[in-house]
């Protein structure tokens, strides 16, 4: 099953929302946070070109911000159980 990372910091609003968003849809993810991972905020800037967060990165695919339906697209794409 393709793994689930919610790269996130410790004050972002729509970093909360995001993995209450997984967590109210009973999908597992591991939460990395930027601020205290130098190489997990490198891993991220380097693949999605942004240094903005909440990112996901759900299997292969990248999510950059808060915005249910692309994550949703993203779980399809990745073969994981639907949160839609």
């Amino acid at each position: 099953m393709a793994e689930v990372l919610v790269f996130t910091t410790s004050t972002c609003p729509w970093c909360r929302r995001a993995k209450e968003y997984l967590a109210n849809k009973n999908l597992s993810f591991r939460e990395v946070n930027v601020e205290r991972d130098a190489a997990a905020a490198e891993e991220m800037v380097e693949a999605t070109g942004q240094s903005a967060v909440p990112a996901l990165k759900i299997g292969d695919t990248w999510v950059v911000g808060f915005h249910p339906p692309t994550i949703d697209r993203a779980f399809a794409r990745a073969g994981l159980p639907s949160v839609g």
